[in-house]
């Protein structure tokens, strides 16, 4: 038969976890509430997302990774400028914070090709037929290379540098 102390000692060990399981929770909770909500948008798109209507400056943390351009009524065009993530900021017009975002910015998964050839990657866009597609991440090169013609090219179908 066990005493008193020793039948306590059980119910104290389970009150203590359980203890530590609700305080877990708690905490756990408390930061999934403070938690901003996150909006994804994938490098070189745009994607319309609404503010609070009172929105008169919008702060973006990095601006390196996303841009943002306000509209009327609190309509915001957020594009993804570079992979990370950052966050976007509405302020009232007395500089009162009426909302906070987690900014995602994704690479596109679909139909895109790596080819890794040692340490250089290129990317092709194959929707249904591979064409180059510059990616951050590709080799220096490549990248420039794939630009430049698409720069040139720009420029020519606007009839300028060199288009005769």
């Amino acid at each position: 038969m066990l005493s008193p102390s020793q039948s306590s000692r059980p119910s104290r060990i389970c009150r203590q976890g359980l203890l530590t399981v609700v305080f877990a929770l708690a905490v756990s909770a408390a930061t999934a509430a403070e938690a901003p909500p996150v909006v994804t948008v994938i490098v070189d798109n745009a994607k319309v997302i609404r503010l609070p209507e009172a929105t008169r400056t919008v702060i973006v943390g990095n601006p390196m990774i996303a841009d943002i351009s306000l509209q009327k009524n609190g309509v915001v065009v957020l594009t993804g400028k570079s992979f990370g993530a950052t966050n976007l900021i509405a302020l009232d017009k007395s500089g009162g914070m009426l909302a906070e975002s987690t900014i995602s910015v994704e690479a596109q998964q679909t139909s895109v090709v790596m080819v890794q050839r040692g340490l250089e990657r290129e990317s092709y866009s194959c929707t249904p037929n591979c064409q180059p597609s510059v990616q951050l991440g590709d080799s220096t090169k490549y990248f420039g290379e794939v630009s430049g013609q698409a720069t040139q090219r720009g420029a020519f179908a606007a009839g300028g540098n060199g288009a005769k």
